[in-house]
């Protein structure tokens, strides 16, 4: 095996471990905001800046395959597209930080008198995450369009929680500002899911060589 696949592996493994983290973030925040969790907030917390420092890493290690290994094109294109897939996680992190934030801001607050369902959204990012990173590692073009198709079913979750909260702001007025949070924290994980489809987009081109953003987008709107 060449010496940059040698160091490639080790980036490929601290990109699977900083995506292990984000869906473990999603989880614990969507967690936090859904059962008043405290403790779970505070994890996502702690792991935001674990998140930032595997990013730091990849980062490095990018640099120094690029210094040391002078990799020809076709490696110098997966080096590029880990630093891509490493700026999506780390922002997907900060997705992840925004919504245990919300849920600590309602720790004190009453309950909602109808419950707004996260945990179903959150489970498809969570599983959209794992899956763009592993149809990365594997270059499997396959598995990222699976990626790409979950993201329609993300869409219409969110829009369905959008339409809930605003019947319950009609009917409750008292519970606007409860019910906002609830949304951004749909919002954010509808963002996230954007993240995860950036990295299998870019698998899809690493591998096909076709650039479907623009394909995607279109579908979408």
């Amino acid at each position: 095996m060449r010496r940059f696949e040698v160091e490639f592996a080790a980036l490929n493994n601290t990109l699977m471990e900083m995506g292990s983290m984000v869906a473990q973030s999603i989880h614990r925040g969507v967690h936090a905001l859904v059962e008043r969790n405290a403790e779970s907030a505070y994890h996502v917390r702690r792991d935001e800046g674990r998140i930032d420092e595997c990013d730091i890493r990849v980062d490095s290690m990018a640099a120094s395959l690029i210094a040391l290994e002078q990799p020809v094109a076709s490696d110098m294109r997966l080096v590029v597209a880990a630093i891509k897939i490493s700026t999506d996680l780390e922002r997907m992190g900060d997705l992840a930080l925004n919504i245990a934030t919300r849920a600590l801001s309602l720790m004190d607050s009453p309950e909602l008198p109808v419950p707004i369902v996260l945990t179903d959204i959150a489970r498809l990012v969570e599983s959209m995450v794992l899956r763009s990173l592993e149809a990365f590692v594997q270059r499997d073009a396959l598995i990222a369009r699976e990626v790409l198709a979950s993201d329609h079913g993300v869409d219409n979750m969110r829009a369905a929680i959008q339409d809930q909260v605003v019947r319950l702001m009609k009917s409750d007025p008292d519970s606007v500002e409860r019910a906002l949070d609830h949304l951004v924290a749909a919002r954010s994980l509808e963002r996230i899911a954007d993240h995860a489809r950036n990295i299998a987009e870019g698998v899809i081109y690493l591998v096909e060589g076709v650039d479907v953003r623009h394909m995607t987008a279109a579908l979408s709107s």
